[in-house]
């Protein structure tokens, strides 16, 4: 390609090769009119300059169409081989132009595509979407886009992306206008398995949620059904140990009713028959030896005495009336003074004297654990000191037994259903029954303690007693 400086270049020449005022040289043979020479000299170099100029412009314009050409040539491959397709559409939408890639994106020949409306390729499910934005590159909008889906002649229908706007026209603007097509079917795929594993996803976790909840309902079932078979298994216990114990007070009752009655039998008869035959006697000695009426009637008296006493100590042991009359703390003096008479081991007594200020039922539960406490201690526990002391702490009463005999197995002997030993069931019966709790501490070497609390509201803290 030639330049200016080509240009340049070729005019100095030809100013040097053609001289003002000088003829050129003859060609061989040539032959020259001898007038006129200076005016024809002239005209020549004129001539001359303009043909070299022509030439000049010749070579420039053949550069510039080869220049052209081959431009021309790299857009049209470019245009024709890019990966997306290219029209140009006329107002209704019909193909004015295309290239190759389009022509294959529809199925057909580029040529038997020109003239045919767009519309026809576009999936009858998407024309609506595809109309209204042929409408708005039409009405001269900003650049539009829609996604629909072309149908291709007997081969699977696929998604485009078409953007497009107005062609510039200087008659018409709204004339024409251009839109590139592309596929976009795998990211369509990609978005719609996107969208199937979102939703799996979603599922799993509600899956998930539902497992863990079913999974926390079944285990609140299966601890409430523990629960439930342990209440039963509880509930029978009870049952059984009520039905046991059942038994036992009437096993038991029975058997003091028998050993009231051999007592009965045994004493109060013996003595009433005594007295019975004291008085035959004295019957008839009146008649015959009125001398030893008087010893005969001491005698009597005695016996009498003695049956009065017996029916009292059963009274007392049945039901003390001091404790009614004269208080909790003066029967249980004389209950303990009795019980270190008849076995010979030492009790201390110590009592908190607004323990009478207590209902009856409640000393009288004091007075039946007392008393039972006592009894287990001469059968079991072979002691030699017993202390029983009543005091007051906080908000209520304190009974407690304690001695220095054997010890056991508190829990053993309470839960075992076949111990006969009902006095220690017996003892805490009766402290829950005034609202109150008994505990029972034993250890070897240290003996049994008895502790039973009852509660108590007096604002009266009263004094000790001994």
């Amino acid at each position: 390609m030639k330049t200016a400086h080509g240009m340049g270049e070729k005019k100095r020449k030809l100013s040097k090769s053609v001289r003002p005022g000088a003829a050129p040289d003859p060609a061989p043979g040539a032959s020259f009119p001898v007038v006129g020479i200076g005016a024809s000299a002239g005209g020549l170099e004129k001539l001359q300059v303009h043909q070299i100029e022509l030439e000049m412009q010749n070579a420039e314009l053949a550069e510039s169409r080869d220049r052209m050409a081959l431009l021309l040539e790299k857009f049209t491959d470019l245009y024709d081989f890019a990966p997306i397709g290219y029209f140009s559409l006329d107002c209704q939408g019909r193909i004015l132009e295309l290239n190759l890639t389009g022509a294959s994106l529809l199925g057909a020949e580029r040529t038997a595509l020109v003239k045919r409306p767009l519309a026809r390729f576009v999936d009858p499910a998407s024309r609506a979407v595809f109309n209204e934005f042929l409408a708005k590159v039409f009405s001269g909008a900003d650049k539009q886009s829609c996604e629909v889906k072309l149908q291709k002649s007997g081969e699977v229908a696929f998604w485009a992306s078409i953007h497009g706007g107005g062609e510039a026209s200087p008659i018409n603007p709204s004339e024409a206008c251009r839109v590139a097509l592309s596929d976009i079917t795998a990211h369509m795929l990609a978005q719609e398995a996107q969208h199937r594993v979102e939703v799996l996803s979603a599922t799993n976790d509600e899956l998930k949620r539902e497992v863990a909840r079913r999974q926390s309902v079944e285990e609140t079932l299966r601890k409430s059904e523990q629960h439930q078979t342990l209440l039963l298994d509880k509930a029978q216990t009870m049952q059984a140990q009520l039905r046991n114990l059942s038994h036992r007070i009437i096993d038991a009752r029975e058997d003091e009713r028998k050993r009231i009655s051999r007592e009965l039998h045994d004493d109060i008869t013996q003595t009433l028959v005594g007295i019975n035959v004291n008085l035959e006697a004295l019957a008839r000695e009146a008649t015959t030896k009125p001398g030893g009426l008087r010893k005969k009637i001491v005698q009597t008296q005695r016996s009498v005495e003695k049956a009065v006493r017996i029916v009292h100590d059963y009274a007392r042991e049945l039901r003390p009336t001091s404790l009614d009359d004269i208080g909790l703390i003066v029967t249980l003096h004389s209950h303990l003074n009795d019980f270190m008479a008849r076995t010979g081991i030492r009790v201390r007594f110590r009592a908190f004297a607004g323990v009478e200020k207590m209902g009856g039922r409640q000393r009288t539960v004091l007075f039946r654990i007392v008393q039972e406490a006592l009894v287990n201690i001469d059968k079991h526990a072979e002691a030699r000191q017993v202390e029983v002391n009543i005091r007051r702490v906080a908000n209520s009463i304190q009974l407690e037994i304690a001695d220095d005999g054997k010890s056991f197995d508190v829990e053993r002997t309470l839960n075992d259903g076949n111990n006969k030993r009902l006095g220690l069931v017996g003892m805490r019966e009766r402290a829950e029954m005034a609202g109150g709790t008994l505990t029972i501490e034993s250890a070897p070497g240290a003996g049994t303690k008895v502790f039973a609390t009852l509660p108590f509201d007096d604002a009266d803290r009263g004094h000790a007693l001994s």
